[in-house]
């Protein structure tokens, strides 16, 4: 029997335990993401039951709680939620349905990624709040995870902001692969899943979120990946036209962990930490 697109796509999402709304076939999509510029990426309207997504917003804790890491940096401002065993129970069953098989074999239909990992612990995922004046400056993904050691190859971003307009400010911005040029800005309107693939010339950035309306973006993150072979290691690669004539002194240690693999790095600052210890003289008693 000849399977049809729509029938594929019904068999795909049939083993999500959540109800995924499509506008398109699986391999429709699948050829839009190829062909999309400036690199790879999808945008996906009222994908989850909204909801779903309300309970994302209910379970959030209070921005003063400890479990939030308040990110203040130069080249970005913005909050994370400090670890995955923090979600609420709802968001908790939301993230494990993400991370399922079945989710896994449907990223991979409508982007031709096999073979993809998720990351149950979150790392750099999870709620992302940007407070009024939060941005994040144009910059190509860390290409690994910092725990595992894992390829990076897909961003998710859920976007949670409810009548949100557009001189809130907070867009999302596909620029060229020079990191020179925007060419696609996407509003983190409620409900709007963006997909993209990560890599060393896919630069993005957050637009300044305005400071005289009240109101913080809020997007719930995912990254997933596959086992890299042949992987130069490195942290987030910021544009060339916006950072070229900053310097910065990054030491040693900096460069170290540049180019060491994560896992090999914390071995090695392990090691230094016990000979450290082992060095200290001994009080007399």
């Amino acid at each position: 029997m000849e399977i049809t697109k729509k029938t594929r796509t019904s068999d795909v999402l049939s083993f999500i335990r959540c109800k995924l709304a499509l506008e398109k076939d699986v391999e429709d999509l699948l050829d839009q993401y190829k062909a999309a510029k400036p690199f790879p990426h999808l945008v996906l309207d009222n994908l989850f039951p909204a909801e779903t997504l309300d309970s994302l917003i209910d379970e959030m804790p209070p921005m003063t709680s400890e479990k939030w890491v308040h990110e203040r940096h130069e080249e970005f401002t913005k909050s994370n939620l400090r670890s995955a065993v923090d979600l609420g129970d709802l968001s908790s069953e939301f993230a494990s349905m993400l991370h399922s098989a079945a989710f896994l074999y449907f990223l991979t239909e409508i982007t031709g990624i096999r073979a993809l990992l998720p990351d149950p612990y979150l790392s750099g995922g999870g709620y992302h709040v940007f407070p009024e004046g939060g941005q994040f400056h144009v910059h190509a993904d860390r290409n690994t995870d910092h725990n595992s050691g894992l390829e990076r190859r897909l961003a998710m971003l859920i976007y949670l902001n409810k009548d949100w307009k557009h001189d809130y400010g907070g867009q999302l911005e596909l620029w060229n692969q020079k990191g020179t040029a925007c060419e696609i800005v996407i509003e983190p309107a409620f409900n709007r899943t963006v997909i993209f693939e990560i890599g060393d010339k896919n630069f993005h950035g957050v637009r300044p979120v305005t400071g005289k309306h009240g109101r913080s973006r809020m997007s719930f993150a995912l990254y997933f990946h596959t086992v890299g072979k042949g992987l130069v290691f490195h942290n987030s690669l910021y544009a060339p036209s916006i950072y070229q004539d900053k310097k910065k002194k990054i030491g040693i240690r900096g460069v170290v962990r540049e180019v060491l693999p994560p896992v090999l790095f914390k071995t090695i600052k392990g090691v230094v930490a016990a000979v450290k210890q082992y060095k200290k003289p001994v009080k007399p008693s």
